[in-house]
């Protein structure tokens, strides 16, 4: 059993000096161009050629003739027809189920979402006003400008959005109020962390989703909600950078699920997350690994556990993480710190982002008062069929007991128009 976290640091070896939008309004665009390419036109301004079936292209790559039919005919094959609202049937990415791309890299701008506008800009963000504090699961995807809500099988956007354990089951009755302090809608975090989007992100935490100025904060350093359940398919998986390592049963959960419908003309998506633990820098390599992890399905044929949020080294993130850089070691601002397990780190950020989040010097409650730790700003892009329903669930736990919390940030959903996206997470820069 961990002893108390006073206790604990007392006993561990001192560190010295060494990480768009409305339930019914239009489509939000790609405000980001095509994202992750500039050269590709499916879907992006430019017509798609086809020939009996969409993608197909003429004699020596050329694009084939298309030759339109009658107001009942799908000639693109993409579900729609000029009667049911199809502004161009030889494109099989645009249609009334696409979602606008904001023609950036000189190709010609086009209405992929027939509304009769070219290239509206974005719709306005819907998560104004969200308390820190509701229960409502459906606040979760307007939180992070994942606004529309789906009307049926070809229309795109949000199916639903539950709150779950982190194998999927719901919480019980004695959980659930623990448990919603374990989820928070945040106008921001600290002193310097900011939404990346819109007015409100959301906030989870195996402690409460809050900073300390929130109502409903509880120390970060021990506040052990008292429960405890199983893990997600596939885990506890352990870090290649810690490989003798092994990792304990999961506690505290919060986590959510979001079922949404994929725009006809998009290939993947993006969002941007930040993981802070109070687990850096003594407990590194050792069985309190804390966790966050984005389970997507169906599951992307690269990551057979679903899991798309990894560090550089193909680490789950989680406290033994290679992008830990915001950072700071006890009587020195910036790094290198030596963590457990004799990891090293940089702090290559600095700890400014810690500043007012409860895991900075200035508002720790352990006795050498020195910084934790967070990846900082990170994103993580991952593939997605056109017109597919998929899931996504986003859970936080901590491991092997309850103390020492661990919040994760989440915020800026982007759709992406280009085809042969694979899964990646990378850091955003400053």
């Amino acid at each position: 059993m961990r002893t108390a976290p006073t206790l604990r640091l007392l006993l561990a070896p001192l560190l010295l000096g060494l990480a768009a939008c409305s339930a019914s309004g239009p489509a939000q665009g790609f405000p980001d161009g095509r994202l992750g390419s500039s050269s590709s036109t499916e879907g992006a301004g430019g017509d798609v050629g086809f020939d009996g079936g969409p993608g197909a292209t003429g004699a020596g790559g050329a694009p084939p003739v298309c030759n339109p039919g009658g107001p009942g005919d799908d000639v693109d094959g993409d579900g729609f027809t000029p009667a049911q609202g199809d502004c161009d049937d030889c494109d099989p990415f645009s249609n009334p189920n696409a979602v606008e791309v904001i023609a950036a890299d000189g190709s010609a701008p086009k209405d992929e979402n027939c509304d009769g506008t070219i290239d509206e800009p974005p719709a306005a963000s819907c998560d104004d006003g969200i308390d820190v504090a509701d229960l409502d699961p459906m606040n979760v995807p307007k939180a992070v400008e994942l606004c529309k809500i789906s009307r049926g099988p070809k229309d795109w956007g949000v199916v639903s959005s539950t709150w779950v354990m982190a194998d999927g089951t719901p919480p019980t009755a004695l959980q659930l109020p623990n448990f919603h302090l374990g989820h928070g809608f945040l106008s921001g975090f600290g002193a310097n962390v900011k939404v990346r989007s819109g007015k409100r992100m959301v906030g989870l935490s195996s402690g409460s989703a809050r900073a300390p100025t929130d109502p409903g904060y509880h120390d970060v350093s021990g506040f052990d909600k008292g429960y405890s359940g199983k893990s997600p398919p596939g885990f506890p998986e352990e870090s290649p950078a810690c490989p003798d390592t092994m990792t304990g049963d999961p506690h505290d959960v919060a986590a959510v699920e979001i079922k949404v419908r994929v725009p006809s003309n998009a290939h993947g998506f993006s969002f941007d997350f930040d993981f802070f633990t109070y687990e850096w820098p003594n407990f590194i390599c050792s069985p309190y690994n804390d966790f966050f992890v984005a389970l997507l399905s169906p599951a992307p044929a690269a990551q057979p556990d679903g899991n798309i949020s990894f560090d550089s080294m193909g680490n789950p993130v989680s406290v033994n993480n290679a992008f830990l850089d915001v950072c700071g070691c006890p009587n020195a601002p910036s790094g290198p710190c030596q963590g457990g397990g004799g990891m090293v780190f940089d702090c290559a950020l600095g700890d400014a982002d810690l500043l007012g989040t409860g895991f900075g010097f200035d508002t720790t409650s352990d006795d050498f008062h020195y910084d934790h730790g967070s990846t900082g700003w990170l994103q993580t892009r991952a593939p997605a069929e056109p017109g597919q329903e998929i899931s996504l669930r986003w859970v936080v736990y901590d491991s092997s007991d309850g103390i020492l919390d661990s919040t994760t940030l989440i915020d800026s959903w982007k759709w992406l128009a280009t085809p042969g996206i694979t899964v990646i997470t990378s850091p955003i820069p400053k």
